[in-house]
Formats: structure tokens, sequence, C-alpha cells
């Protein structure tokens, strides 16, 4: 399983990566190994708020429908739209091409409450 050092965890299985005052979101190699076959993404709308833990999207596969959560708060300020034509892109490359939106936040240290990658390992170990 593939735990990249440089990005933040939820417990729900998101990851994060912050660029500024925005933090890309997408689910972890572990959430989509266990979704399998992503076939759907319901992305959320641009503009829309979102506070931490709030529901932002839904990962369809051919096991079952999720829902994506998000790890911060604050305004959707990008949307990867290349999902909708290219759900997979979530299970080839869920760290890179599969991200699913990005978050403008709404308050510095967004990422503090966040699990770091060996607190994640430990998560999905146990």
């Amino acid at each position: 399983m593939n735990v990249p050092d440089d990005l933040r965890y939820s417990s729900d299985h998101e990851w994060a990566r912050a660029d500024g005052s925005r933090v890309r979101i997408g689910i972890t190699d572990y959430a989509q190994d266990a979704l399998g076959d992503i076939v759907f993404v319901d992305l959320p709308a641009l503009g829309s708020d979102c506070a931490v833990g709030g529901t932002i999207g839904e990962v369809e596969s051919t096991k079952s429908v999720s829902e994506v959560f998000a790890p911060v708060g604050g305004t959707v300020a990008a949307v990867n739209g290349a999902l909708t034509d290219a759900p997979e892109l979530m299970n080839e490359d869920p760290y890179g091409q599969g991200w699913l939106c990005e978050i403008e936040v709404a308050e510095d240290g967004a990422l503090d409450a966040l699990l770091d990658a060996a607190a994640y390992r430990q998560l999905t170990e146990s």
C-alpha cells in the first residue's frame, strides 16, 4: 500500500496536500483498493461550502457506493473534471491524476488535525 510521507490523511481514508491556502483532496490508495474498480465519481459543486467531515461527493465502484468526506473545511475552488470521463484515474493514480477537488481553506492550520503518514499506516494495518 502506497502512503506518501508528504501528505496528511483522514481516518475516513482521504488524503490532503496543501498548496498555500488551497488543499487538494483525494481518496487514499487503501480506499481505492478496498472499493475495487471505480466506475463513477460525483464531484462537489464549484463554490460550495464544506465543513470538516461533511460529504463532498460519492465514489461508485463495482462493489459499492461510498461517500467522500471533507478532511478540511472551506470552499470548493476546483474539481477534477477528468474524473467524469475517466473515473478509473482514482484507481490508477490516486495521489496524482485521480485527485477529487481543491478546497480553499477557511483557516490556517487546517491540516494540523489530520494524521501524518506514520499514523495513517498504523490505522490501516490494525
